[in-house]
């Protein structure tokens, strides 16, 4: 019986890959983009409703949180638009919130919900970072990251079933599930990890949008180097699903070159 239902498993995950439009990569796709938007929405509205969201109004942290994504926005649009891939932001409905959370980190929801805490800030320092950490974020939606990992612990967890049907048969696993995989609240006791092919589409990607934007993306390796140095013996979340090594710094001081030369023309 074991080994039958291991057969089955195999065999969903191998008819339930899709090729992503901008990284070429065939992905793990149990989750309908319509229905992880919607889930998205939800989602995204309860967590502003449960904390405390800074208006721009009333500071000046998050008028740059806005005005930054919004760069970042119309330098994705105008991308995916000039590489005939405007349809994939089918569905697309941004929204921008910087939230006080002393915790350093950022998250975007598919359906392009994007989140800042306050925390992070002090990190960033500067708009060139911000565009590197936000940029990074959306990359992950816009490569279906969080997606692909909410289809591995469907596989993992659920045994494979249907979004659809988990929302209605296990609602609350699949809620938990679901903010997990796109690392949203520190109460759930565990995030899901991106991969290392995740996590190098994302930044590759997120250093593209960023210079697009007119950003410059050699701030990415400072940084990083910030990053790796916050909360000493325990990372910070952020750093739990966005691992901060050498080795990812060393990969980035060859990508950004490419990326300074191929992308980035900053307007003067």
């Amino acid at each position: 019986m074991k080994k039958i239902f291991c057969l089955l498993l195999v065999g969903i995950v191998l008819i339930s890959c899709e090729r992503n439009a901008i990284t070429g990569r065939n992905q793990l796709s149990l989750v309908p983009e319509s229905e992880v938007q919607s889930m998205a929405l939800a989602q995204y509205s309860e967590f502003l409703s449960t904390n405390k969201v800074v208006q721009p109004t009333a500071s000046n942290n998050a008028a740059m949180v806005k005005r930054v994504g919004n760069n970042l926005i119309n330098a994705i649009n105008q991308y995916y638009q000039k590489n005939n891939l405007s349809s994939e932001l089918s569905g697309y409905k941004w929204e921008i919130n910087l939230v006080e959370d002393k915790n350093i980190n950022a998250w975007c929801m598919p359906g392009g919900k994007i989140v800042v805490y306050t925390g992070l800030l002090p990190v960033t320092q500067n708009e060139n970072a911000l565009a590197i950490v936000m940029g990074h974020e959306i990359a992950h939606a816009l490569a279906k990251h969080g997606s692909e990992r909410m289809s591995q612990g469907l596989v993992q967890q659920l045994g494979g079933i249907a979004l659809s049907v988990a929302i209605q048969d296990k609602p609350q696993q699949t809620q938990n599930l679901f903010m997990s995989a796109y690392g949203i609240g520190s109460n759930l006791g565990y995030v899901l990890p991106f991969s290392r092919s995740n996590e190098l589409e994302a930044d590759k990607f997120g250093l593209m949008f960023a210079a697009l934007a007119n950003y410059d993306p050699r701030e990415a390796i400072p940084f990083w180097q910030r990053m790796s140095q916050q909360g000493g013996t325990k990372p910070p979340e952020f750093l739990s699903t966005h691992p901060s090594d050498e080795k990812r710094i060393a990969e980035l001081k060859t990508l950004v070159p490419e990326i300074m030369k191929n992308y980035y023309n900053p307007v003067h």
